[in-house]
């Protein structure tokens, strides 16, 4: 069958290099794609929150599966765009509806659920211009640090912590009163700081049942050693070493399952991947969110531990029959390291020269494109924060990040910056 993408990132990469190995894989298109996903796919020059040139897309290359991979789209409703439109709608669509994807597009949405159905969180209070002073009440008894979180979509820079009282009121003053995140930021949350290490779970599921894929663990912080701003991520392991099968358990039925049974006894009809971040305290759970699509860049150690035929995967889901599917997983540890461009997260200069990527790589380094384009000439340029993804597979997570940090050693841009210590704490 014909397969479409929906995004430009890494994540999509790798999706495209996954779904490429099927046999029910005829030809891989990408909208928009970057310079990687050129390499394995044809390039559709479609925005992603173009739903009417997406459609056209799939009825002019007889698309019969529709991946997709950020999650703006699908809180917009991609996917309830196809439903209603007879021409489309027998088109297999990966990822949930919109009412659905408020699991990640609301926080406010997605904590009320937990709430309801004794899935283990943060305490929080919900304030917004309406109830402001009430806020402004409630910061001042809370105990520090203080949480703030955007309620919508903040393009991944809607969480603060703060750690003092005059840092947290003014925060809280910017958000609602100054609109710092636009519209996502005119309700926020109020949530207890929790201390633990931080992992992710990725589930499908079709409605009914679900399967779990291998779990991962990234790091936000842009400088070794976890310091400096946040990013989008600068790299995941997977595996994660700590993860015993008690613990497993434990988030199976106290956070899994309870999800599962709480979408169906909501009647939210929830198909795709439910990507959900934990914070683990003295070996309990707790959510800190639930995201409706993979995780980027944990989809870049997931998805090449996966054994499985993508599309028959995402086909049994679509036909609510993921309860007939078995998960294989390698074994082996994977780690991915992002290079990035200077000055990411902050401001950074685009369509720089890359060099190296001749570089022949063994089979167990990949490397994945996330911000990437061609110049005119037709040479791969930088075209992102997040410019290129090494991935290894290893016998260890510290062999593993060995391997992916000298296969970006041979590679260069200007600026180039990448952590040489992600999964440090399991070497």
């Amino acid at each position: 069958m014909n397969i479409l993408l929906v995004g430009s990132g890494g994540r999509e990469h790798a999706l495209a290099w996954k779904l490429a190995q099927s046999p029910h894989c005829t030809k891989i298109f990408v909208a928009p794609g970057n310079a990687g996903t050129a390499q394995i796919a044809t390039s559709l020059p479609i925005e992603i929150m173009d739903f009417e040139g997406i459609g056209k897309a799939c009825k002019v290359h007889g698309i019969k599966l529709v991946i997709v991979g950020p999650e703006e789209p699908l809180v917009k409703g991609i996917v309830d765009f196809f439903a209603d439109n007879e021409d489309l709608a027998d088109i297999q669509m990966i990822g949930p509806n919109k009412i659905a994807a408020q699991m990640e597009g609301s926080k406010s949405y997605a904590k009320a659920f937990m709430k309801r159905h004794n899935i283990p969180t943060a305490a929080y209070k919900k304030f917004g211009s309406e109830s402001y002073e009430d806020g402004i009440t409630y910061l001042k008894q809370h105990s520090l640090p203080i949480v703030l979180k955007a309620d919508g979509l903040a393009a991944g820079k809607g969480v603060l912590i703060c750690n003092n009282y005059v840092e947290a009121l003014a925060e809280y003053e910017l958000m609602i009163q100054k609109n710092k995140f636009g519209v996502a930021g005119s309700t926020l949350i109020v949530e207890e700081f929790l201390t633990g290490i931080e992992m992710s779970v990725f589930v499908l599921t079709d409605g009914e049942h679900y399967v779990m894929l291998p779990e991962a663990k990234d790091y936000k912080k842009v400088g070794e050693g976890d310091t400096g701003l946040n990013t989008g991520g600068m790299g995941a392991v997977s595996p994660v070493p700590f993860l015993s099968e008690n613990l497993q358990k434990k988030i199976e039925d106290q956070i899994v399952k309870p999800t599962i049974a709480g979408l169906k006894k909501d009647n939210i009809d929830y198909q795709g991947v439910l990507f959900i971040g934990l914070i683990i305290e003295n070996d309990s759970p707790k959510v800190i969110e639930y995201n409706c699509r993979f995780g980027d860049p944990e989809t870049e150690v997931v998805i090449p531990r996966v054994q499985n035929d993508l599309v028959e995967l995402f086909t049994a889901m679509h036909q609510r029959r993921l309860h007939e599917v078995s998960i294989t997983v390698n074994p082996r540890s994977a780690a991915a390291v992002v290079a990035v461009s200077g000055g990411y997260p902050g401001n950074y200069a685009k369509h720089l020269p890359i060099f190296g990527l001749d570089e022949s790589l063994d089979p167990e380094r990949l490397l994945f494109h996330a911000g990437t384009t061609f110049d005119s000439d037709g040479k791969v340029v930088t075209n992102g924060g997040r410019v290129l993804v090494a991935t290894s597979l290893g016998q260890d997570v510290q062999e593993a990040v060995k391997k992916s940090t000298e296969a970006l050693s041979k590679i260069g841009f200007e600026g180039i910056n990448f952590r040489s210590d992600i999964g440090y704490e399991f070497f």
